[in-house]
């Protein structure tokens, strides 16, 4: 687990995370490191029998896929996990692409990966640097005040 944070902290060398925290300044930042427009979208369907999140590069642009059928914060850390996987340099397959999204053309593709689980060592990485993005970041205003009440606690 230390080589794996360890190598997740060198990872987000030179990025700025925004404090406090906002996705859209994120995405932007992660854009800009590219030099290529980021397009975030929530598409239904995604689930526990399918990928929660997906990133499909293309030679144009970065698409990030997020369930938009989770919480507010859950659905931020999807995203999250999949700028992960952009800023490792991660590569995947075209799988579940086509299972997805049937009328998309597979040859303007060059780049999909979906997290169905964290078997393997690309998800775990991308989980850690996802978790060190939030963690560098002071939480959204109001949102520990809203954990602590759902849970009962008083701030």
């Amino acid at each position: 687990m230390k080589g794996l944070r360890w190598r997740s902290e060198r990872r987000l060398r030179g990025i700025r995370v925004p404090r406090p925290f906002d996705l859209d300044a994120f995405c932007a930042e992660v854009a800009a490191s590219r030099g290529r427009p980021l397009i975030r979208r929530p598409i239904p369907g995604l689930s526990a029998e399918a990928p929660c999140g997906m990133w499909i590069a293309t030679g144009q642009a970065d698409h990030v896929f997020y369930d938009p059928g989770t919480s507010p914060l859950h659905a931020e850390h999807i995203v999250l996990h999949e700028l992960a996987h952009i800023l490792c340099g991660h590569t995947g397959s075209a799988g579940a692409l086509a299972r997805l999204f049937p009328d998309l053309d597979a040859a303007t593709v060059s780049q999909v990966l979906g997290r169905v689980s964290y078997t393997c060592e690309q998800e775990r990485e991308a989980e850690m640097v996802a978790s060190l993005i939030r963690g560098r970041a002071a939480p959204p205003p109001g949102t520990i005040g809203r954990v602590a009440g759902a849970f009962g606690f008083v701030e």
